[in-house]
């Protein structure tokens, strides 16, 4: 047994040895590093340069590491030390979606030319690379050559979803997987100017190699917005153009082909670069065409990390002045947005590169057609481009959050996103502000293991509630506020509330015996001259009503003290005076 363990250390340890990069790239075999592989690369780098460390931060669902690799020009890895010394910091996730590893060969590529070409040393003078080689290891380990219908290689790969088969770039506020935990820790530990999440893309059809999700401008703070949308984005397009590397923003139909235009994603915080959004981060999703070869999808990603790169060398200065105003600016702000629609009535156009669409005879159906893109006919011409949104909701927020302890999962979360929280010291009542849930629709199948809810209505009520010793107080007032009001708000899009957290109190507890009940009702409609008028015009202005029993002594038991105040009642409570 002795020599098997001995024989078994020395054959893993030559692999890591030996699992150089420079042998040759996989990508240019059209084949794709698998999640060991990758991890022996990365230790193999970090043994060798002394300005790289690899680090494990957990196990993933499947029980395997998740580890992040980080590069640091001046060899400090200290946290404290970087912030002291204002370095700006990139965050580049790989493999969310293992079918689609471009980002897994291009960041392989990224960190040995980062660490053994000195030409690139200026690149890593004031920004930390921070690179998830693989992050979805249970998906990763799903190899296959087919999962991806039509994709263009590589030869083999792994599956969209995680070992317990969900979305992990859904999942960033739920966060049911210990993958996204993870994920919030290596998030709030390298605090990342700019973030990176590399996928592929299908559905059209075009001349471009790579797509752009870039945050959606409209939702991010207004000093950053106008940042991305009239500084950082027309450089990124413009040095990829120079490097005959040139993209698109992502090609999201705005009706059924691009050349009826093409509409900026909006991304909740459910999404990768919606959940940047929150604590003031610049997003991107680098989207590379399944039908291109899987070459010219890795050199696309690895051209487009190099640029971004290249962008943070120039301008770190403004980077992290125009950072630290929004961060500012979200500490004091008093109105938060929840949720936005599309605004088609404003718009610009673009050059685009497509090809012409044809309707072609299916074999399958009777007189059916599909469309198809001719790549025998090649266009360039212009297209709307509509990458506005607007804001439906907006609320004023409060002093502060009380968070009751029995919530657990919400605590946990507020925790992991590193959310100042104080317990309250003794059993304490306080007038508050507590939302009622007027109105809600679910979804009919369910949706990353839950049932979502939308179209939330509230009304408010100022009422005594008493909280208890441990209970928890969120104040309004810290960098994370936008993740606190966006999570805690039940209208907000990806809100707690929205992922099921409290749907004990959308159930009823108590009902009352109609027999018993009948007495009752007859007594409070004799003792209360204006209930009993409200009900008499009830049952005029509703003939339902009026022919039933049911139905009328329900809506007395309502007004009656029997009837619990807390169904329907949302269990957050908002602090309005301190």
């Amino acid at each position: 047994m002795k020599n098997f363990l001995f024989t078994l250390f020395i054959f893993s340890f030559s692999t890591i040895i030996t699992a150089q990069p420079e042998e040759g790239y996989q990508y240019t075999q059209n084949k794709t590093y698998t999640y060991q592989q990758a991890q022996d690369i990365y230790k193999s780098l970090a043994k060798k340069y002394d300005k790289a460390k690899f680090y494990p931060v957990g196990k993933s669902d499947i029980g395997l590491d998740i580890n992040v690799f980080i590069i640091s020009g001046d060899k400090d890895f200290n946290p404290k030390s970087l912030q002291d010394k204002n370095r700006s910091v990139l965050l580049i996730n790989n493999a969310i979606h293992p079918g689609e590893p471009c980002g897994v060969d291009a960041s392989i590529k990224l960190a040995y030319d980062l660490l053994s070409s000195d030409k690139y040393a200026e690149l890593l003078e004031q920004t930390l690379v921070c690179i998830i080689p693989f992050y979805n290891v249970g998906g990763g380990l799903n190899r296959s050559c087919c999962s991806r219908a039509n994709q263009n290689g590589p030869e083999e790969y792994g599956f969209r979803g995680n070992f317990k088969n969900r979305d992990l770039n859904r999942d960033f506020i739920k966060c049911d997987t210990k993958n996204a935990q993870i994920f919030t820790q290596i998030y709030h530990t390298c605090k990342p100017d700019v973030f990176i999440d590399t996928h592929t893309t299908n559905g059209s059809d075009f001349q471009y190699t790579m797509s752009l999700i870039a945050s959606q401008p409209d939702k991010l703070n207004q000093h950053l917005r106008d940042y991305l949308r009239n500084t950082m984005l027309p450089f990124l397009y413009e040095d990829m153009k120079k490097k005959k590397k040139e993209i698109i923003p992502y090609v999201y139909n705005y009706k059924k082909t691009p050349d009826d235009g093409i509409k900026d994603y909006l991304d909740s915080p459910r999404y990768s670069t919606g959940y940047s959004t929150l604590f003031n981060g610049i997003g991107f999703v680098t989207e590379a065409l399944k039908y291109k070869p899987y070459k010219d999808r890795v050199e696309h990603t690895y051209e487009f990390l190099m640029t971004t790169l290249k962008w943070m060398y120039k301008n770190h200065d403004e980077l992290k002045a125009v950072r630290k105003k929004a961060i500012e600016d979200v500490i004091s702000q008093t109105e938060f947005e929840l949720a936005w629609i599309h605004d088609t009535t404003l718009y610009e156009q673009i050059d685009f590169k497509g090809y012409e669409v044809e309707y072609v005879e299916s074999e399958f159906g009777e007189n059916a057609k599909y469309q198809t893109y001719n790549q025998n006919k090649p266009y360039t011409k212009k297209i709307n481009y509509y990458n506005r949104y607007k804001a439906t909701t907006k609320i004023t927020k409060p002093t502060a959050y009380i968070i009751p302890q029995a919530y657990t999962k919400v605590i946990e979360r507020f925790k992991w996103n590193k959310i100042n929280m104080k317990q309250l010291t003794k059993d304490t009542i306080a007038d508050v502000e507590m939302y009622y849930i007027t109105d809600y629709k679910t979804v009919k199948q369910p949706y990353e293991g839950h049932y979502l809810h939308y179209g939330v209505t509230v009304k408010t009520k100022v009422v005594p509630v008493k909280f208890y010793k441990g209970d928890y107080i969120v104040f309004v007032n810290q960098p994370g506020n936008r993740y606190i009001v966006e999570t805690l708000e039940p209208q907000g899009m990806d809100s707690f509330f929205a992922w099921n957290f409290f749907d004990g109190i959308l159930q009823q507890k108590e009902w009352f015996s109609a027999f018993s009940f009948e007495a009752t009702a007859k007594e409070m409609l004799a003792n209360d001259k204006n209930l009993k008028a409200d009900f008499d015009k009830k049952k005029q202005e509703d003939s339902e009503f009026a022919k039933s029993r049911n139905q009328q002594l329900f809506y007395l038991y309502k007004k009656s003290p029997y009837y619990e105040d807390t169904h329907n009642r949302y269990p957050i409570a908002r602090l309005i005076k301190n």
